[in-house]
């Protein structure tokens, strides 16, 4: 039953009359417009006059504020105070209103002491509509979901068929504007977890003891193409992390290449304009193969080094789970002394960091647009859950004053050899969302969003980001209140004076929306030092005595070393594949002026690629170089870095989650197959058994096969490693299916490890597959095997599997 408020007649809660000092109390504490000079104490058990008292004993018990001398001077700004508060009698002054004990099963009970409760696990906003029938969004149920209210069966649809209305208007606004950048992503849940304390460091909630674990929600996004574009396109991947703290949220909003194209976040808009599709014919999707991207960055030769970055097969993933991330900008870590240090952040995947070839990304953009977003879910759903560690490089500011380079400066890296990545925790990602719009698409990332023992360095383009995306956030979500929104809100308690604004969750209790205060008890109250957030004071002390100005430090005009490094540092197979993606990029700009100005910042990099691409672009002499906007750069510290190469990450050796094309065919000796299955699924891997169509398959034994995919409907590129199978029947049924042959060349083609089981050699030599790579030797990632051997040589074609792919058999053009 509803409670009642307290008598209202007069009389206390012991049934006794109040005296006449009291009664003047009760009348004037039923009046918001005025009050007596005096409030009497004695209230005489009436809740509302007791209420007037004690509001006066609280706004008396600070009579002034005072904190306010310590908010002034150099050394009070860099420890600020507690804020100044007073201790209510009772619940009774602070509360909006007296009928809060009046309670139903909408408004439930009063606000708990101290309690935000809108800040719970997201249990409190999941549906299950199990059992239940269909309502309308009131709640009321509806009878007949089939056909709209009209008079007369053939009659006229009626305006008051509010059912239809509420469906029809609520679908009209399903959409919300997609994110300008990094539109087409996907998402999971799971958790952060630290291996020891970094206390020495920083105060950040996550890093203060062994075990720590953070709830996290991680986003993955490629950056030019629209929400409904492919994942596999050559482009930057988002990959930002929201960390639950108790401390607050935290959002690490990076990508999975460390640098960027531009030094100053002034530059962005420019950058984006110019690499989303053109504005007069709205072409090209998700791509940066265009006139404006390249006429743009060949103008900003900052941009050199983070074009390598995405010629190369970093921009083409695997996967999300074989896929660094990086922070990007240089952070400061803050420690309970406020002392800081420099750090950045790498996330570096467990299961290597691995990539798709080029003919491979295009094919499976194709069959598969959401081919990254499905292996996510994918991995999840059976258990195989992607894992990152994460890793830091921590530096003094004095050493970053060392460098050759600026690490303010986004387009620059800092090379391991000269700060090693220290690993400090690590990431699962093993739950799924429940709802992609909720979770996945609702999901704002701030790089605002810090918490005390992180901080931000002077990097401009950061500076930039720190504003853009709190107002982004503001525009796709439809207002200032984006943080209530279930997945954006944090576990830790949100209690402050801000209020009101389009779709606002919460229900403040009480009158006081400002601060400081007394009618509240000064609450909520500002944390001060000991608690709160607090800027580090000292930002490169060495430049404190320059103006503002708008303008780079010199530093930041050597453009061209660190591309260099990144070039240098890669194998052959990954430095012909930087030079075919400029080749190919370049040959679909329509301007030569262009490409030739491109082909001439390169020079600056790299001769040897300059050459290359240009005699791909059929250019018969190489422009000049361009002018160096630094004639003579800081002799570099590091020329060659190994960890730069996809070559150096190549993981744990597991092939969890690796999908896996057993082909067969009616005739298949059943046996072999078997055997190779049950060692793949052993090792984790998705072993599929491929058929010319779906469904039971006879075997040479006289047994079945299921086979849960067909040559069509799962092509030879969706897989990474391949068994052909044993049975002369089966070999001749896949002869005649030109599909097989498309699916060996493209396995061959791709550098994937292929299993040829007896008779399948044939196979093989119909599909015009050499046995030995371009220089005579073996390929070590074809293996041929007699029948009867499958379970002999399953080790090895696992082991094959685990290299990811065989680069030495790749020839341009290609061979098969």
């Amino acid at each position: 039953m509803p409670k009642t408020n307290p008598p209202a007649d007069g009389r206390n809660n012991s049934g006794k009359s109040a005296s006449k000092g009291s009664a003047a109390a009760k009348a004037a504490a039923r009046n918001t417009d005025s009050g007596p000079a005096r409030v009497n104490p004695d209230a005489g058990g009436d809740a509302q006059a007791e209420k007037m008292a004690q509001i006066q004993a609280l706004a008396a018990a600070m009579p002034f504020n005072s904190i306010k001398p310590a908010e002034h001077g150099f050394a009070n700004a860099m420890a600020p105070q507690r804020g100044a508060t007073a201790e209510p009698a009772s619940r009774l002054p602070t509360g909006s209103t007296l009928s809060e004990e009046n309670g139903t099963e909408k408004t439930g009970s009063r606000a708990p002491e101290g309690v935000n409760s809108t800040i719970e696990p997201l249990d409190r906003v999941r549906v299950d509509s199990s059992g239940q029938v269909l309502t309308t969004n009131q709640g009321v149920a509806v009878s007949d979901n089939q056909n709209s209210l009209k008079f007369g069966l053939r009659g006229p649809a009626l305006l008051e068929d509010f059912v239809l209305r509420e469906k029809i208007t609520h679908f009209d606004h399903e959409r919300i504007p997609e994110r300008i950048v990094h539109a087409r992503g996907s998402g999971a849940h799971g958790f952060f977890e630290c291996y020891a304390p970094l206390t020495q460091h920083t105060k950040a909630a996550p890093f203060q003891e062994a075990g720590k674990v953070t709830p996290v929600f991680v986003r993955f996004s490629t950056v030019a193409g629209e929400r409904g574009s492919k994942d596999t396109a050559r482009d930057v991947r988002g990959f930002a992390v929201k960390f639950y703290t108790d401390e607050g949220n935290w959002d690490l909003v990076g990508n999975n290449m460390p640098v960027f194209f531009i030094q100053d976040a002034m530059k962005f808009p420019d950058l984006i304009h110019a690499v989303k599709p053109e504005p007069h014919h709205q072409m090209p999707q998700a791509a940066s193969a265009h006139d404006t991207f390249w006429d743009f960055v060949s103008l900003m030769p900052e941009s050199t080094h983070m074009l390598m970055w995405v010629m190369s097969d970093r921009a083409i993933p695997r996967s999300y789970a074989s896929m660094q991330g990086f922070g990007v900008h240089s952070y400061r870590f803050v420690n309970e002394a406020g002392e800081s240090v420099f750090v950045k952040f790498h996330w570096n995947p467990v299961a290597g960091t691995h990539s798709l070839v080029w003919d491979e990304a295009v094919k499976i953009s194709g069959a598969d647009p959401d081919y990254h977003r499905r292996d996510l879910w994918e991995r999840i759903e059976s258990g195989a859950c992607p894992e990152w560690e994460m890793g830091v490089q921590i530096f003094t500011e004095a050493q970053a004053e060392q460098f050759s380079f600026d690490i303010l400066d986004a387009t620059k890296l800092i090379p391991e050899e000269l700060v090693p990545v220290l690993p400090v925790g690590r990431m699962v990602l093993n739950r799924n969302p429940d709802n992609f719009f909720a979770e996945t698409e609702q999901v704002a990332f701030c790089t605002a969003h810090v918490v005390p023992g992180i901080d931000f360095s002077n990097d401009p383009l950061l500076a930039g980001r720190i504003h853009s995306y709190v107002d982004t956030q503001i525009s796709r979500l439809g207002g200032p209140n984006f943080h209530e929104i279930p997945i954006n809100s944090p576990i830790a308690q949100v209690h402050n004076n801000q209020r009101d604004g389009m779709h606002r969750q919460a229900i403040p209790r009480g009158r006081v929306a400002y601060e400081p205060n007394s009618l509240a008890g000064g609450c909520p109250f500002q944390a001060g030092a000991a608690q709160g957030f607090v800027t580090v004071p000292a930002r490169l002390q060495a430049q404190e005595e320059q103006a503002k100005v708008r303008g780079k430090p010199e530093k930041f005009a050597d453009h061209y070393t660190q591309a260099t490094l990144f070039y240098e540092s890669q194998t052959p197979v990954e430095q012909a594949h930087i030079a075919a993606a400029f080749r190919f990029e370049l040959s679909k700009v329509t301007v030569p002026a262009i490409r030739e100005r491109t082909v001439s910042m390169l020079r600056n990099a790299s001769e040897d690629l300059a050459k290359k691409v240009a005699e791909g672009l059929g250019m018969t002499a190489l422009p000049d170089a361009m002018p160096p906007a630094l004639a003579q750069p800081a002799k570099p510290e590091v020329t060659v870095s190994p960890p730069l190469s996809l070559m150096a990450r190549l993981g744990d050796g597991s092939i969890r989650a690796r999908k896996i094309a057993l082909l067969v065919a009616p005739g298949v000796v059943g046996a072999s197959m078997a055997q190779v299955q049950v060692a793949l699924l052993a090792e984790g891997a998705v072993a599929r058994l491929v058929a010319p169509c779906i469904g039971a398959v006879a075997t040479a034994e006289g047994d079945t096969l299921q086979a849960d995919a067909s040559l069509e409907n799962e092509p030879g590129f969706l897989f990474d490693a391949l068994v052909l199978p044993d049975g002369e029947a089966a070999v001749v049924a896949l002869a005649k299916d030109g599909h097989t042959m498309e699916f060996i060349k493209d396995q061959y083609r791709h550098g994937k490890t292929i299993l040829a089981l007896g008779a399948s050699k044939a196979l093989l030599d119909k599909a015009g597959v050499p046995t030995t790579l371009p220089d005579g030797a073996p390929d070590a990632g074809l293996i041929v095997a007699p029948s009867g051997s499958a379970a002999n040589v399953a080790a090895a074609f696992i082991k094959g599997i685990a290299l990811h792919r065989h680069p030495e058999r790749e020839t341009d053009p290609p061979r098969v």
